[in-house]
């Protein structure tokens, strides 16, 4: 299983930007997923989470500044940022907690969580 992230760059303070996530490989579900970032110097922290019923949290810094959406038929899922400012600047990954087979070939399935590699986002005043 393999996460990418995609849609990452630099943009101006008030330029929107989406970003993609991806989960390919031997997925038979998507339980949860989610959007973290970390800051130069910084821990990383939590942005936004959707269950597999669709149920959204945000971390309250936030909420009403960034949407975060998913497309189950495509394994699929998105961070909508909206007017991002410099603080927003940081590395955006992805997470995805996803059941898959255990072994190749094999009909046990274990969940598992899984993390992209991460897309710099940078936003310049």
């Amino acid at each position: 299983v393999q996460l990418v992230e995609s849609g990452g760059g630099l943009v101006q303070a008030g330029q929107s930007l989406r970003l993609a996530c991806v989960a390919s490989g031997d997925v038979v579900s998507v339980e949860a997923m989610g959007w973290y970032r970390q800051a130069p110097g910084k821990q990383r922290e939590l942005v936004a989470t959707i269950a597999a019923d669709g149920n959204t949290h945000y971390s309250d810094t936030l909420k009403g500044r960034f949407a975060i959406s998913r497309d189950n038929a495509k394994n699929t899922w998105y961070l909508q940022m909206t007017s991002p400012q410099p603080e927003d600047t940081a590395v955006y990954y992805c997470n995805a907690r996803i059941t898959t087979h255990r072994r190749v070939g094999g009909m046990d399935l274990g969940t598992y969580d899984y993390w992209g590699q991460g897309t710099q986002v940078t936003v310049s005043s």
